[in-house]
């Protein structure tokens, strides 16, 4: 029962009421919505390249317009609902120590996301869990529970997107989560053509975040040298930024899902 009468507190007060949750009441009888739950390697990046254990959550607050995931929201359906305490034993078969959350958003589902992300960071062989999050979400009780728990602050990074004009998407942006972000974390702006790049360049002027910021190219609009060519002259956060590819789209097919 202590777990509902947490829901319920968070569907009245929002997610304001995340921040007064003792984390006692993070069980792991919920259950989310999933898409997939598999090991490959990372494709992009800090962890690009290393063994990992991707968990795919259904659903997703943005409709963005170059979106590769399609599959993760509504109208379709979720492949099928796992408790947390399934999703964690299904990462720890695994052995590897690289996690993957990502979606779809996989931080929409209040309680449970962070429920899940605790739990996560609990299993002793994972060492690095990196949370694919969309601007839209409010990180500051993810933050909160980062800052609270040991095994969580040593273990989650967040990689944020910042959607660019060409999404579709940039007015859903919540603009204080880049002050939110620490070193370890990265915020990734996926560039379709040469206005985007230029809007990312200012949105890192206004807002300065100690995030690493990625530039990933849309693969249909967005030639990779000519990103490269920009990041080169303009030289993002005094050229700490990065060029950001997708290898898994390289080693396999670019519709392929499962890898």
């Amino acid at each position: 029962m202590r777990h509902r009468q947490a829901t319920r507190r968070l569907s009245g007060n929002g997610w304001k009421a995340m921040h007064n949750l003792a984390w006692e009441e993070l069980h792991t009888d919920l259950k989310v919505p999933m898409v997939e739950l598999f090991e490959t390697v990372e494709g992009e990046g800090r962890m690009a390249g290393y063994p990992t254990v991707f968990i795919r959550i259904f659903h997703c607050n943005l409709r963005c317009t170059w979106c590769d995931t399609t599959y993760s929201y509504a109208p379709e359906k979720p492949a099928f609902t796992a408790s947390i305490c399934e999703i964690v034993d299904r990462v720890s078969a695994y052995g590897h120590g690289v996690v993957c959350l990502t979606g779809g958003e996989p931080l929409m589902h209040g309680v449970k996301s962070l429920a899940l992300v605790y739990h996560l960071a609990r299993i002793p062989h994972v060492w690095d869990i990196h949370i694919e999050t969309n601007g839209a979400i409010d990180l500051q009780p993810f933050q909160a529970l980062r800052e609270r728990e040991k095994e969580v602050r040593e273990k989650v990074r967040f990689v944020m997107d910042y959607k660019l004009p060409a999404s579709g998407e940039t007015e859903r942006m919540h603009v204080p989560n880049l002050a939110l972000l620490e070193e370890r974390d990265e915020v990734k702006f996926v560039v379709g053509n040469e206005a985007d790049f230029m809007y990312a360049l200012d949105v890192l002027k206004r807002h300065p975040t100690r995030a690493t910021a990625l530039f990933s190219p849309v693969w249909e609009t967005m030639p990779p040298a000519d990103l490269v060519s920009f990041l080169l002259k303009y030289r993002p956060q005094e050229g700490r930024a990065r060029l950001n590819m997708q290898i898994h789209k390289v080693i396999w097919d670019p519709e392929a899902r499962g890898v």
